[in-house]
C-alpha cells in the first residue's frame, strides 16, 4: 500500500461535502433556531421581547441604586450619631451643658 492510500477514509461515500458558504449559513440557522428556542424557553418569543429585556435591566439598576442609596444613608446616619455622641460627652465632659458641679 502507498502511503497517500493509507491516509483516506475507508467510507467516502457517507461524507458530507459542504462549501464554506454552505457551511456558515447553516450555522447561522442553526444559531438563529437556537436563540429562538431560549427565547421561547424563557417566555420572550414574542416581539416585545427587546423592551421586556430593556425593562428588566432598567428595573436591575434601579434596584441596584437604591440598595446603594440605603447604604450610604445607614453610614451617614451612624456618623453622624458618633459624631453627636462625641460632642454631647465633650460638652458634658467640660460642664457646658450646665450639668452638677
Amino acid at each position: 500500500m502507498t502511503e497517500p492510500e493509507q491516509q483516506q477514509p475507508a467510507h467516502v461515500e457517507n461524507m458530507l461535502l459542504l462549501r464554506r458558504e454552505d457551511f456558515d449559513e447553516l450555522l447561522d440557522r442553526a444559531a438563529e433556531r437556537g436563540a429562538e428556542r431560549c427565547l421561547a424557553h424563557l417566555g420572550l418569543e414574542n416581539g416585545s421581547a427587546a423592551k421586556d429585556i430593556r425593562e428588566l435591566r432598567d428595573l436591575l439598576e434601579a434596584w441596584r441604586d437604591a440598595r446603594r442609596t440605603a447604604w450610604q444613608t445607614t453610614v451617614k446616619v451612624v456618623t453622624t450619631g458618633i459624631l453627636a455622641a462625641l460632642l454631647v460627652g465633650a460638652a458634658i465632659k467640660l460642664k457646658l451643658m450646665g450639668g452638677v458641679q
